[in-house]
């Protein structure tokens, strides 16, 4: 439950800090005091937007801090995983904004996203506003009050999953049909493609080895007489050059004796000569192997012209990237071949999980139409200490076209507050004052069962006065035993019920205007009960008929 609530420089509130009570307490102030700013404050703290223009003027920031208690174990593994301390008494939610718009967030001082603050709220507390009567309208809304009054998660769970892999396969099918039919399309071109890189015969290192003789037969004759001239000028007839080598390392080791150095020269000359034959030798086969080849070097031509035009034609530069681009194009077709197999096998997967989802779709259901008729019976005893002895109710589930997350289920709320008047849909025909009454009953219901901490109520008791208020508030009352019910009301009657009363007012000033927010005495009580009977002007009428008001209540 909330414990403690701190604003500060937050629209016209410049201070607030203030303790809050379990059971049911009662806000009170004249239109424009400034109960909505509270309320606009208390969004903020549960993950609202954050807007700098809420700051007060000449002020940095602004700050929105709750402490609630907490019982045994409660949300303990919301904190272990988002790695915030726990402490099991306490929780502090904090929201700070800047003047530059942007906000920080804090859970137990650690600071998290806003959004983690919308998620722990959302099991904190439960701010019901007048907007929030149209939920009678939100099927949403409907289904989630079934689903808690039949208060079977398992079976929500369940048709959840099986509804996930349903359409995660059914999803998988469709892609893969999509790939067939266009698949067929290419199929055709990706084999044309294919046939001709492998018609070509090609292998990983071909261009480079055709390239190199390519440049060899273009220029057969240049290469031989430059070889033969080459060879001609180491060794000729008349006088080679291994032999003058040879002679001149003769002539060296006749002076060895005398001259030692010339032993080494002549070695030297000796290696020359022997490294001259070998060049010699190696030039002859050279030039036998040397021959223009004018059929060849045709053929080389054309094999080149095939390899660069495969080339150009899929944008690589080898014939080993050549090679690579048909592997995958046979990885292709065969994945296209292999196809109809995967859509077979789909097909039956996507005709068992459907299966297997209608058979949990239709378990929720079940559960749901049985929740209904426990859920109108309960409303309308509720209704009938609301003052509709003769409120009828159903709930009518049809099947949807097509199953969402939420089940197969289409839901619509029906009600009639006449005896002879069948129910219709509620969003339909249901006055503002019906509709007031319908959620609060609904709103008891749920919180029977969710044992969420603290409801705070804004003017739900719009459209009802008299009777009906006392009625509502007493279903509140009834409500606060087990949560805490905060209740901004007008009416005197429902004010006068709550354990605790506050009061918002605001004080004007010349140099600002501000909103502020105090706990009542007993004699407070009566005077402001007395004011929201007579008005501005207090009358002894108006006091008695509060301290009776308020008589009622103890």
């Amino acid at each position: 439950m909330l414990k403690h609530l701190t604003i500060s420089h937050y629209a016209l509130i410049e201070r607030l800090d203030t303790d809050w009570h379990p059971g049911f307490s009662v806000i009170t102030g004249e239109t424009g005091a400034g109960k909505s700013i509270m309320l606009g404050a208390l969004n903020l703290l549960l993950g609202g937007r954050a807007d700098s223009k809420a700051i007060q003027t000449g002020e940095k920031k602004c700050m929105v801090e709750a402490t609630f208690s907490m019982g045994a174990g409660c949300l303990k593994d919301f904190f272990e995983a988002n790695d915030i301390d726990y402490d099991p008494d306490e929780c502090i939610l904090r929201r700070e904004v800047l003047a530059s718009g942007k906000s920080r967030a804090f859970i137990n001082d650690t600071p998290v996203h806003a959004a983690r603050l919308k998620e722990i709220g959302a099991s904190l507390i439960d701010i019901h506003s007048q907007h929030q009567n149209l939920l009678i309208r939100n099927e949403h809304f409907l289904i989630e009050t079934l689903d808690t009054m039949a208060a079977q998660p398992l079976l929500l769970s369940t048709y959840q999953e099986a509804y996930r892999q349903c359409r995660e396969v059914t999803t998988q099918l469709k892609q893969l049909t999509e790939k067939a039919a266009k698949g067929q399309d290419e199929q055709d071109y990706l084999r044309y493609q294919l046939e001709q890189i492998d018609n070509a015969g090609l292998s990983p290192t071909e261009q480079d080895e055709l390239e190199k003789e390519q440049q060899v037969l273009a220029h057969a004759e240049d290469i031989k007489q430059a070889i033969f001239q080459a060879r001609q000028l180491i060794e000729t007839d008349e006088l080679s050059v291994p032999q003058n080598l040879r002679q001149a390392a003769e002539s060296l080791r006749s002076i060895a004796d005398n001259y030692p150095e010339a032993s080494q020269l002549a070695d030297r000359l000796d290696s020359s000569r022997i490294e001259l034959d070998d060049i010699a030798n190696e030039l002859e086969s050279h030039t036998d192997g040397i021959d223009y080849d004018p059929s060849r070097l045709s053929f080389i031509e054309e094999r080149l012209s095939t390899i660069y035009e495969l080339e150009q034609k899929h944008h690589v530069q080898t014939t080993a990237e050549l090679i690579e681009l048909a592997d995958k194009l046979r990885a292709e077709l065969n994945g296209i071949d292999n196809l109809g197999d995967d859509i077979k096998r789909l097909t039956a997967e996507a005709e068992r999980l459907t299966q297997q989802r209608n058979e949990a779709a239709a378990a929720l259901t079940e559960a749901r139409r049985a929740a209904g008729v426990t859920m109108c019976a309960e409303l309308a005893e509720a209704l009938r200490h609301m003052g509709m002895p003769h409120a009828q109710l159903a709930v009518q589930i049809d099947e949807r076209p097509e199953p969402d997350v939420w089940g197969a289920d289409n839901v619509t709320f029906l009600f009639s507050a006449n005896k002879n008047v069948p129910p219709q849909d509620a969003s339909q025909i249901a006055s503002g004052g019906e509709i007031a009454r319908l959620m609060l009953a609904l709103k008891a219901l749920i919180a029977r069962r969710t044992l969420l901490p603290t409801i705070i109520f804004d003017e739900i008791d719009t459209g009802v006065s008299g009777n009906m208020a006392e009625s509502m508030a007493e279903v509140m009352k009834q409500i606060a035993r087990t949560c805490q019910v905060i209740c901004i009301t007008h009416l005197p009657q429902i004010a006068a019920l709550g354990a605790h009363h506050y009061k918002v007012y605001k004080d004007d000033s010349a140099e600002h205007t501000r909103s502020h927010i105090i706990p009542l005495t007993d004699e407070q009580r009566v005077e402001e009960i007395a004011h929201m009977l007579s008005g501005a002007r207090l009358t002894e009428a108006a006091i008695d008929n509060a301290r009776a008001l308020l008589r009622l209540q103890s």
